[in-house]
């Protein structure tokens, strides 16, 4: 199974997702998007494939999504942010042919596998 973790490395739960995926055989591709930020492109089809869309990607406890007024924001006004800003990224999110998650808490991966 292939697999794409979107991956904050000084993050825990992002670290314990890893592991579950690891754990279950899968060696995933690991994006480091502080290092490597999505495109808005990339970040339109994660969205598509997650069921709470483009505000399921928004990591709303960040400061910065308040100060841009993302709480209320639409869809496209989101992924622009996301893409300008890669903080504003919920980590971990993975990516599988079973669809897409915020993986919050890390368990939420084994929905994926």
């Amino acid at each position: 199974m292939s697999a794409k973790i979107y991956f904050n490395p000084k993050c825990g739960t992002a670290r314990n997702a890893l592991a579950l995926l690891r754990e279950a055989g899968i060696e995933p591709e690991i994006i480091e998007y502080l290092k490597t930020p999505p495109s808005r492109a990339e970040l339109a089809g994660v969205a598509k494939a997650m069921s709470g869309g483009a505000r399921e990607l928004l990591r709303a406890k960040e400061p910065l999504a308040g100060e841009l007024g993302l709480h209320d924001a639409s869809d496209e006004a989101i992924l622009e942010a996301i893409a300008a800003h890669p903080v504003l990224l919920n980590r971990p999110v993975v990516v599988t042919a079973k669809g897409a998650k915020a993986c919050r808490p890390a368990e939420m991966v084994k929905e994926l596998i």
